[in-house]
């Protein structure tokens, strides 16, 4: 990867890393559904000053903002209030490792939509990585039992992964029309607030607000960084180098949850989380390396 696309690579994965532990901050007096609202109109309302500031051209027509509408409902609506809700029934490890699953659906996804091309040398990293998240969070898998909760929120994340992988196909086709990054995500963000809006209103759910700093810090992070700058950062990752490695950066994601657990929450390392980890760090090496391709010399 150029350099610039890595610094971006490891500024998603820093900032959505410590996603998992803030969101947790969200859940409570307010309904998830209304703080995803509140979260993504927060930062649309931040995009759209920043282009105006910056004179970035914000006419598009009818058909882009549709592809834009629907961006906003994969991305920025539908699969952070399921998964909000699934953060509620299960722990945020497990949340983690299903949506790591993204990943794949990415690689199925992108051979299915763009045609693109598949190496055993991803595949296998990949797998490295999946096997080793599964190792991090053994403890909380195992625990974990066939009670209609626990299946339910199962089930949700699974949902809400295909959705947000869904959500990069679409975003993906976007770049591939010329539709620069910034602009959509403003766009996407704003449609998707609206959306969630106006499904917590058919709910009957209060818009209320939790009037303590621990809120409103908790919603001014995941608006700034955990979606305006992460956001900007993977998308644009993702227009470079193809969905499917591009989303190798959720697998990395618990890995720097867990470091902040060990800060916060005094989490220590087992030795099988421990192996995981090294698993992880050697999938992503394989993923993101340029792939090695043999040639027989042959004589004429």
């Amino acid at each position: 990867m150029r350099h610039n696309t890595l610094t971006l690579y490891i500024t998603t994965v820093l900032i959505w890393g410590s996603t998992w532990y803030v969101i947790k901050l969200q859940l409570g007096v307010v309904a998830p559904q209304v703080s995803v609202a509140y979260r993504f109109a927060v930062a649309a309302a931040l995009l759209f000053a920043w282009c105006l500031i910056k004179r970035k051209d914000m006419r598009y027509g009818p058909r882009d903002h549709v592809w834009m509408a629907v961006q906003g409902l994969f991305l920025f609506s539908a699969n952070y209030v399921i998964f909000y809700l699934a953060t509620g029934l299960l722990t945020t490890g497990l949340v983690a490792v299903v949506f790591s699953t993204i990943v794949g659906w990415n690689i199925i996804f992108g051979r299915l939509f763009f045609a693109t091309p598949l190496s055993a040398q991803m595949v296998l990293g990949a797998a490295f990585g999946m096997a080793g998240l599964a190792l991090v969070f053994w403890p909380e898998m195992a625990a974990m039992s066939l009670q209609d909760q626990a299946v339910y929120g199962l089930l949700l994340c699974l949902v809400a992964t295909v959705l947000a992988s869904l959500g990069n196909m679409v975003s993906a086709r976007n770049q591939m029309r010329g539709l620069p990054v910034l602009q959509v995500n403003a766009y996407g963000m704003a449609y998707g607030a609206l959306f969630t809006f106006a499904y917590a209103k058919w709910s009957g759910l209060a818009f209320t607000w939790e009037p303590t700093v621990e809120y409103t810090l908790a919603l001014l992070y995941l608006a700034v960084f955990g979606s305006i700058i992460a956001f900007g950062s993977y998308l644009t990752v993702l227009g470079r180098i193809g969905a499917g490695r591009a989303a190798y950066a959720s697998v990395l994601f618990p890995v720097v949850a867990l470091s902040l657990s060990m800060i916060l929450e005094n989490y220590s390392f087992t030795p099988a989380a421990l192996g995981g980890a090294v698993l992880v760090f050697l999938g992503n090496v394989l993923v993101l390396a340029k792939p090695h391709h043999f040639k027989i010399n042959r004589r004429p």
